[in-house]
């Protein structure tokens, strides 16, 4: 049985967007970012760690019932928590 090609080919116009000189390009949907948007973004913490964890299967299920990237959420709500008592702490 032969492999089939689910790889879906590009609809861009690359040749029209090479072509583009910078000054042509329209950035109206990302506006500048200032100084204040710097001094409130969140620092990069690194690259994650692989681990071992072990999980009651009901907190599990839960998460991996809202799909793909589970484990990334897994991580943003244990970030929030971690945060919260640090805020505690303070």
């Amino acid at each position: 049985m032969k492999a089939k090609n689910t790889k879906k080919r590009s609809r861009t116009d690359w040749k029209r967007i090479d072509s583009l000189r910078d000054e042509d390009i329209d950035y109206s949907d990302a506006p500048k970012l200032g100084p204040d948007f710097f001094a409130h973004a969140v620092i990069w913490p690194g690259p994650k760690k692989q681990i071992t964890l072990r999980l009651d299967p009901d907190v599990l299920t839960f998460f991996r019932k809202h799909g793909r990237g589970y484990q990334t959420t897994i991580n943003a709500v244990l970030r929030k928590y971690v945060e919260a008592r640090k805020r505690q702490m303070e």
